[in-house]
């Protein structure tokens, strides 16, 4: 399952490895659940030509007929994304690419779950499988501005997205029974354009390496470089400095529906 991921490669790396500039302020250590993070997908210009755009939804799929309780979902099973009601409108026509650096998996190890950090054996970036969805909510949330103009206006459309996920594969089945659905930059335009492209995808599995992190990356307002760097058996980082805490910290939720730390 993919709960917490980073990605931090410069603006440069992405455009070579996705076609398209990133959006600004995408670059985070400690990606969580309800944060609006880069995801790449097609676009369609004023004369129908297909080209690629990023963007930056909400990381909790909700879709477009929910009301406004519904619970969003993170991650989406791939055995079942076709035919699940949430998400089988999504999976045939808003599928996207998800941008990653790596990602983190927590292991039971000594009556504590501790954080590990994965990447590509390569050093690349990658993107994760994603599908995404615009919804209106059925109410506006009203601050003081709209208070001052005379009552809140209607709401704006939101956007969100989920990451696919299969059994797990290779290393990361040492560490959790599920893993993103990782696509290969070859079948990058299939998985956005494609009828079905998924038994294509999951054809190619990923190769990471991954090493124990801090558990400060337990904690979702903390986002600085050294959350994805080797930490000693003694859980202390080779590098001495702390996390700076993230501006805002955001909710942190689990399971398909929203992420925390040790499941």
């Amino acid at each position: 399952m993919c709960g917490r991921y980073a990605v931090f490669f410069d603006p440069e790396r992405f455009e070579q490895a996705f076609g398209v500039a990133p959006p600004a302020g995408y670059e985070t250590y400690n990606a969580a659940p309800s944060q609006s993070l880069p995801v790449v997908r097609n676009a369609e210009d004023e004369q129908g030509s297909d080209g690629r755009e990023a963007a930056t939804p909400e990381w909790g799929f909700v879709p477009a007929w929910a009301d406004d309780g519904y619970a969003p979902n993170i991650n989406a099973r791939a055995e079942t994304v076709r035919e699940t009601p949430s998400f089988d409108d999504a999976y045939r026509e808003r599928r996207c690419l998800v941008p990653a650096s790596g990602f983190y998996e927590w292991r039971a190890e000594s009556g504590e779950n501790r954080p590990y950090y994965f990447e590509r054996e390569s050093g690349e970036p990658f993107a994760m499988a994603g599908i995404w969805s615009e919804r209106v909510p059925e109410t506006a949330q009203a601050g003081l501005d709209a208070f001052a103009a005379g009552g809140p206006s209607d709401p704006e459309p939101v956007e969100t997205f989920a990451v696919l996920t299969r059994a797990a594969t290779g290393t990361v089945a040492d560490y959790h029974h599920r893993e993103s659905v990782v696509v290969a930059p070859e079948n990058y335009d299939a998985w956005l354009a494609g009828d079905d492209p998924l038994n294509a995808v999951l054809a190619e599995p990923a190769s990471f390496d991954a090493h124990r992190v801090s558990a400060a990356v337990n904690d979702p307002s903390n986002d600085a470089p050294e959350l994805t760097r080797p930490v000693e058996s003694s859980g202390r980082s080779r590098e001495s400095r702390p996390p700076s805490p993230r501006s805002g910290s955001r909710s942190d939720r689990r399971d398909d529906r929203a992420g925390r730390p040790g499941s």
